[in-house]
């Protein structure tokens, strides 16, 4: 093996570390969090409310708890398309990268989540929590919820690390500029995720359409899972796709990127 679990895992913390030099941006990134979550609680809880009370199952509760879950969330998912490597595959620093003895793609994709990681703390708990105080939530009954509700998190995480990497970073292999593929990426995976309202007031070949794609899985499910509608059996169910979608994404990316390896050429001197 080229690398360690223990060299991983200072990745990991390396992430951590280092998105833990941005805390203002963080305390930014809590009041956006918190500004929007107030304006998504006035237009859906009217929509809520005009609907009789309930709308394809939530009620004005539950729909709190989607509210502020997602806004939690969202400094941790990775919904906006940014992600390190790909800058260094366009200017070709990633020669370097790949002269190290650890995998280029696991590399990035750790990273990635020791950064999101770090961002729960100053940013993503902080909105729940002022979501349930200013406004309150529903919270699973059953407690077995807490612990996979984390577990889905984690891997929604994790998702949304490896498929901006495969989306965003690993076409730069073959492509000179991949700033349209981030922003393409940008509108649809928070429109798919449920960011905006929950996938399950979509239509139903929308929903279908969204289902057939992993970002549901980075956002709704973990959602779904924290927010009690769903009980144990279908929370593991949610977490069983979240593993397949994240397996699937991963491979393609190790995939990519060894094609991408014997495709690099860097031009310069």
């Amino acid at each position: 093996m080229r690398a360690t679990i223990r060299t991983y895992w200072r990745i990991l913390a390396a992430g951590f570390r280092r998105q833990s030099a941005y805390l203002a941006a963080a305390f930014g990134g809590l009041v956006a969090n918190t500004t929007f979550g107030l304006l998504k609680v006035a237009l859906l809880f009217a929509t809520v409310r005009a609907a009789g009370g309930s709308l394809q199952g939530y009620d004005v509760a539950t729909m709190s708890t989607y509210i502020w879950v997602s806004q939690g969330l969202l400094g941790s998912v990775n919904l906006f398309g940014r992600i390190d490597i790909a800058d260094r595959i366009k200017s070709g620093d990633v020669v370097v990268d790949f002269l190290r003895p650890v995998d280029v793609h696991g590399a990035a994709v750790v990273t990635e989540i020791g950064k999101s990681l770090f961002a729960l703390i100053p940013r993503g708990i902080p909105s729940v929590l002022i979501g349930a105080l200013v406004v309150g939530m529903s919270l699973p009954d059953d407690v077995a919820a807490y612990p996979i509700g984390a577990l889905s998190i984690l891997i929604g995480i994790a998702l949304s690390a490896a498929t901006v990497y495969l989306v965003v970073a690993a076409p730069g292999f073959w492509l000179v500029e991949t700033r349209g593929l981030q922003i393409l990426y940008m509108v649809v995976s928070g429109f798919l995720a449920g960011l905006f309202v929950p996938i399950w007031l979509f239509p139903g070949w929308l929903q279908a359409v969204a289902q057939a794609t992993p970002f549901p899985a980075m956002l709704m499910y973990p959602v779904d899972v924290l927010s009690g509608r769903v009980d144990v059996s279908g929370a593991l169910t949610l977490v069983a796709a979240q593993l397949g979608w994240l397996l699937l994404v991963a491979a393609t990316g190790q995939t990519l990127t060894r094609a991408g390896r014997r495709h690099l050429e860097v031009q310069g001197g």
